[in-house]
C-alpha cells in the first residue's frame, strides 16, 4: 500500500493546487520585489511590477535567472531577507567563476526537510528503518537534505557521510541500515567492493536506495537494484533551489514527482526563451514559491526533460518529470553533434560493462576527437589481444549507432579508472582554449 508523508499535497487536486501555487506566487512576487533590488531591476527592465502578476498563467512575464547572475549578485545580492534571519548557507561545487552561495532561514529549512521526507516514505520508509546517509556534509547539499527528511520520517540516521567505504559497508551490516542514500557511482562503487569481500544482496539488510546529484541512467538503476537487491529511487535538486527533494521517485519508478507546492516547473526553449507547452521536451525552469532567503523566479536549471500530468499509479498528483536527459550546457556538442554521457553509459550498460568509463573530448587539427575509456569487469578481464581488439569494436558500433559519430573506444584493466566518493568525474574536455 502505498504511503504518503503529505497526503493532502502529494495527492492535491488540480483546482487545489493551483490555488495553493497562485496564492503563494502573488506573495513570492512581491516579497522578492520589495527585498531583492538585483531581480526588482531585472523586472523594470522588463516593464513589470508585482501588479501584472495576477497568477501562475502570468509567470512568463517575469524575467528568467541564470547560473551568471547567480555568480554576479555573489555573496548578498539575491538575499530576500535581513542576513540576521538566516542560519545556513549551502554552497554549489562549482567548478569556474564564484561559487554559488545559497540562504536558508529556518522555516526554509523546514520546508526543505519536508520535501525530503516526502522522497523517503516515496521509497518505503517508515520510522522503524535505519537510514544511512552516504551523501557528504557540509557545503555540499545531499547530506543535510537527507538527513533532516530522515529525521522528519522517524528514521534511525547514520550521518555517513561519503568515503571510508569498508566502515560504510559494516555500518549496514551491524546496524541493519534498510535506506541507502548516495551518489549512483558511489552506489556502484560500494557494490563493488561488497562483491570483492564476498557479499551478496542476501548478506545486507538494504531495502531501498535514494540516489542522486550526478546524471545515471536506467540500464545503471538495473545493475545497482540487481548487485544489491534494493529498489533504486531517484531524487532532483539544485542548490540553488535548496537540494535534494525538488522532485522525487516513487514506486512506479517512471519519473520525479515534482514538489510542485513549493517549485512551480515550466519547460523552455533554450535557445529562446519560449515557454513550451506540455509534454514537450526542453531546457526545465524552477520559480521558488515559497523560499525566504534565496526566493529565486524563473531560475534556468540548464537541465533537458519533460513534464508530464499523466496518472501515476502510485496516487500522487504531482507532475512529473522525466530523468533528464542531460543538460543545455554540459551537453557535449561533438563535430556538430549533440552527445550526452548518459547515451555513452547506455551502451556500456547494455554491452555488460560497469559503469566505470572516462568520455575523453580533444581536437586535432580543427577536428573533435572522442574516446571513450571503458574498464573492464575482473569476470571479462583479459590480455588477449585478439579478444580486446574485438570488443572494443563492437563498442565502437553500438556508439556508432547510438550517437550517430564514430568514437574511439580503449578497454582498460579493472580499477584503472579513479573511483569518485563524490560526484564522478565522467567528461575530460580538453578543447576549452
Amino acid at each position: 500500500m502505498e504511503r504518503y508523508y503529505q497526503q493532502d499535497m502529494e495527492c492535491a487536486s488540480r483546482e487545489t493546487m493551483i490555488a495553493v501555487q497562485n496564492e503563494k506566487l502573488l506573495k513570492q512576487v512581491r516579497h522578492v520585489w520589495e527585498n531583492v533590488p538585483y531581480i526588482r531591476a531585472k523586472m523594470e527592465e522588463k516593464g513589470v511590477t508585482p501588479d501584472d502578476i495576477k497568477s501562475i498563467d502570468d509567470l512568463h512575464k517575469l524575467p528568467m535567472l541564470s547560473k551568471a547572475d547567480l555568480r554576479d549578485a555573489y555573496p548578498y545580492g539575491l538575499l530576500g531577507c535581513d542576513l540576521k534571519k538566516c542560519v545556513r548557507i549551502h554552497s554549489t561545487s562549482g567548478t569556474t567563476g564564484k561559487r554559488v552561495v545559497a540562504f536558508y532561514t529556518a522555516e526554509d529549512i523546514e520546508l526543505w526537510n519536508q520535501c525530503c521526507a516526502r522522497a523517503l516514505v516515496a521509497a518505503g520508509a517508515t520510522d522503524e528503518d535505519v537510514c544511512q546517509v552516504s551523501y557528504g556534509y557540509g557545503l555540499f547539499t545531499g547530506g543535510a537534505g537527507l538527513d533532516g527528511g530522515s529525521h522528519k520520517v522517524g528514521c534511525l540516521t547514520v550521518p555517513a557521510s561519503s568515503g571510508n567505504t569498508d566502515r560504510q559497508i559494516m555500518f549496514i551490516q551491524d546496524l541493519n541500515a534498510t535506506i541507502l542514500c548516495c551518489t549512483p557511482s558511489y552506489a556502484a562503487y560500494l557494490s563493488e567492493r561488497m562483491k570483492e569481500m564476498g557479499l551478496g544482496p542476501d548478506d545486507i539488510p538494504l531495502k531501498a536506495g535514494i540516489f542522486g546529484a550526478e546524471a545515471w541512467s536506467e540500464e545503471m538503476r538495473q545493475d545497482i537494484q540487481n548487485t544489491l537487491g534494493i529498489k533504486a529511487f531517484d531524487i532532483y535538486g539544485l542548490t540553488e533551489l535548496s537540494g535534494p527533494g525538488v522532485s522525487f521517485e516513487c514506486s512506479d519508478q517512471s519519473g520525479m514527482h515534482i514538489n510542485e507546492d513549493h517549485f512551480y516547473p515550466e519547460i523552455i526553449d533554450p535557445d529562446t526563451g519560449e515557454v513550451l507547452p506540455e509534454g514537450c521536451e526542453g531546457e526545465l525552469v524552477f520559480t521558488s514559491l515559497d523560499k525566504e532567503a534565496f526566493p529565486l523566479l524563473r531560475y534556468r536549471t540548464r537541465d533537458i526533460c519533460v513534464l508530464s500530468r499523466e496518472k501515476c499509479s502510485c496516487g500522487r498528483t504531482l507532475i512529473k518529470m522525466k530523468k533528464p536527459k542531460g543538460r543545455s550546457d554540459d551537453m557535449l556538442i561533438i563535430r556538430g553533434v549533440n552527445v550526452f554521457p548518459s547515451q555513452i553509459e547506455t551502451v556500456l550498460l547494455n554491452h555488460g560493462y560497469a559503469a566505470n568509463y572516462q568520455i575523453l573530448v580533444g581536437r586535432v587539427n580543427n577536428t573533435d576527437t572522442l574516446e571513450v575509456l571503458v574498464e573492464m569487469t575482473p569476470e571479462m578481464f583479459t590480455d588477449n589481444l585478439g579478444e580486446i581488439s574485438k570488443r572494443q569494436k563492437d563498442l565502437v558500433d553500438g556508439m556508432k549507432s547510438m550517437l550517430g559519430i564514430k568514437a574511439k573506444v580503449t578497454l582498460v584493466a579493472p580499477k584503472t579508472i579513479t573511483r569518485s566518493e563524490g560526484k564522478a568525474v565522467r567528461v575530460i574536455d580538453n578543447r576549452k582554449i
